[in-house]
């Protein structure tokens, strides 16, 4: 009888775990900075060329390995982490499989060089598909310096599913940052095709997140420091203010690892729950610390996920840090306020400024004059209402006498011909059809008014666009800055112009026309976030409907909003001129009828 199972080559069985372990240049870097961080290592410098696929160099200043331990270091499961079973319950270092380096080095063109302090020569090990071809010493200072070159030149079928430089780059961007946090007291440099994009020196935490994250999200941080049964929680959380489309702010470390567990994520969320907006995510910078026999790290190959022996005392312990910091609301902290200078040098600049800004707005179209309490329509080409003086009640009152131009020739349509009621706890618009009571839910209805109005922008290629009177600098994260450069042309022609400004900065000098009065940095990551996934421009037509509806979302009034008469009959008059639907872009109805035999039915009067 023939034999049908056999035992794979070692060549194969290291490009199975490679594929486990290496999904992409990020990983490599991953594996290989725990290496180094788990050697005691206080600076490290990570370089890349094509975004890691043609070139990967790491150097730290650890221990390094004597010349035994090198060639023993590219055996599978040969660790220094772990020597009996009983380790594996008490694991508190980054890594302990013994994979990472085998696995690297049977799918690209691998290089160790490294040296203990005892040692007066380091050892050089060239590696090709996982064959040693070379093993020489070397002079070298303590440490160790590991080259990765051509990746996946062996596995073809790999190598075509990673994605461009620039993406790739951005991977190992956001790699980087998540380990620069996880270790404030080790200095990082990351270099990507000869420029650095990345220097941080050792410092402490706050500092650390404020190089990573940006001054602007790092103003917003609040410090967190709990502890209870054995589990300890510090770290960083934001204010409703700063909050994300995405959760890719969210860096949670349990004993020092970087993880993205679920059960993590929703003590988060749920303590957060009332403070943010659904769909929306906060910075938050977690450090967990529970003890390492409750904690099972071997779990997933990438070791991004982890299995607490007690879920729901971690889950709670967490949530309760948290809740403890939100329900003080340090974010309401009253600040002094920055009066203008009044007199001196210093007030004369000031008012140089004011006359500097007051001559530049001269350039700017001019805005007609509107309604009293609302923002124009003509600037945005939408309908933008501001907040009325009159107080939000639980039905409010129809403002006095209101009533349209008689002399108005063009017939009424279906939404302007509508008697108005008042509005149902500013959010809902109550109006008088005949024998119909119409609620118009108003957040719903402008936001279709203002897609419909960028849609038809779009199909004649004539999307409005609004220059800022004084540009934001917007700090992105690394793929963030990737997908904006990717994207570029693109947002130009929905009327985003954005421009490097160094490193992971970009100024954002228009914005479209229609969503001139939102917050513009929000909006750009909230963009950006919705293009992430794609991956060639082409997409970017797929896309663009959901593009337009985050735009016209952001645009509108949103919530509790008090509008008068006249903001209501603008809106209706809106609703008649643009190709309306009965839904928001997002799929939520716009309004909602009650005939009058309903109500008779409800009120038992037939």
């Amino acid at each position: 009888m023939s034999q049908r199972i056999n035992i794979l080559p070692e060549t194969i069985t290291n490009k199975i775990a490679a594929g486990e372990v290496v999904e992409r240049p990020a990983s490599v870097i991953k594996e290989l900075v725990e290496n180094a961080l788990d050697a005691d290592a206080n600076e490290i410098l990570v370089e890349i060329v094509a975004g890691g696929k043609r070139l990967i160099r790491i150097k730290d200043n650890g221990h390094g390995m004597s010349r035994e331990d090198a060639l023993l270091s590219l055996e599978r499961h040969a660790t220094s982490k772990i020597r009996t079973d009983s380790d594996l319950d008490g694991i508190m270092t980054l890594g302990f499989r013994g994979e990472a380096l085998p696995s690297i080095a049977s799918i690209s063109r691998f290089r160790l060089a490294t040296r203990e302090s005892s040692n007066p020569e380091g050892t050089e090990i060239v590696v090709e598909g996982g064959r040693v071809r070379e093993v020489k010493a070397c002079g070298m200072p303590t440490g160790t310096v590991i080259t990765v070159e051509q990746l996946f030149f062996n596995t073809p079928a790999r190598l075509k599913f990673l994605r461009s430089a620039e993406t790739e780059a951005g991977h190992v961007g956001d790699t980087m940052a998540r380990l620069a946090i996880s270790r404030p007291d080790v200095g990082f440099v990351f270099i990507n095709d000869g420029r650095e994009l990345m220097r941080v020196q050792r410092s402490d935490l706050q500092r650390r997140l404020t190089q990573a994250l940006g001054k602007d999200a790092a103003t917003d941080l609040h410090c967190v420091a709990s502890s209870a049964a054995g589990i300890s929680v510090e770290g960083y959380i934001s204010g409703p203010a700063a909050v994300r489309s995405t959760t890719a702010a969210m860096f949670t470390y349990i004993n020092g690892r970087f993880v993205r567990d679920r059960l993590i994520q929703h003590a988060v969320m749920q303590a957060y729950r009332g403070v943010i907006d659904r769909g929306r995510y906060p910075i938050v910078a977690l450090f967990i610390s529970v003890p390492a026999g409750e904690i099972d790290v071997n779990v997933h190959p990438t070791k991004h996920e982890v299995r607490f022996r007690n879920q729901s005392q971690v889950h709670d312990a967490l949530q309760g840090a948290l809740e403890e910091v939100l329900r003080r609301s340090p974010w309401l902290t009253q600040r002094p306020e920055q009066t203008p200078p009044a007199s001196g040098a210093t007030g004369q600049a000031y008012r140089e400024r004011i006359a500097a800004a007051a001559q530049a707005s001269l350039s700017l179209p001019r805005r007609e004059p509107s309604f009293h309490g609302a923002t124009t329509t003509d600037v945005n080409g939408q309908t933008a209402f501001a907040p009325s003086p009159a107080k939000a009640g639980t039905v409010g009152e129809p403002a006095p006498s209101f009533r349209p131009d008689a002399t108005r020739s063009e017939p009424l349509g279906y939404f302007s011909s509508m008697e108005i009621i008042g509005q149902f706890h500013a959010e809902y618009i109550l109006c008088q059809s005949g024998k119909e009571l119409v609620i118009i839910d108003q957040h719903a209805a402008s936001e279709r008014v203002a897609y419909q109005r960028l849609r038809q922008q779009c199909e004649s290629s004539a999307v409005e666009s609004q220059r800022l009177l004084f540009p934001e600098t917007v700090e992105l994260s690394f793929s963030e800055t990737a997908v904006a450069k990717r994207f570029q042309e693109d947002l130009a022609k929905i009327g985003f112009e954005l421009e490097p400004f160094g490193g992971n900065t970009v100024i954002l000098s228009a914005v479209p026309r229609i969503a001139a009065n939102s917050t513009g940095t929000q909006l750009v990551r909230d963009i950006l976030a919705e293009l992430a996934t794609l991956g060639t421009t082409v997409a970017f037509r797929e896309k663009l409907d959901d593009l337009l509806a985050r735009i016209a979302c952001h645009s509108v009034v949103r919530g509790v909003h008090p509008l008068d008469n006249r903001q209501i009959a603008e809106l209706l008059r809106s609703m008649d001129e643009t190709d309306f639907a009965a839904s928001c872009p997002h799929g939520r109805p716009v309004s909602h009828v009650i005939t009058l035999a309903e109500l008779e039915k409800i009120f038992k009067r037939t």
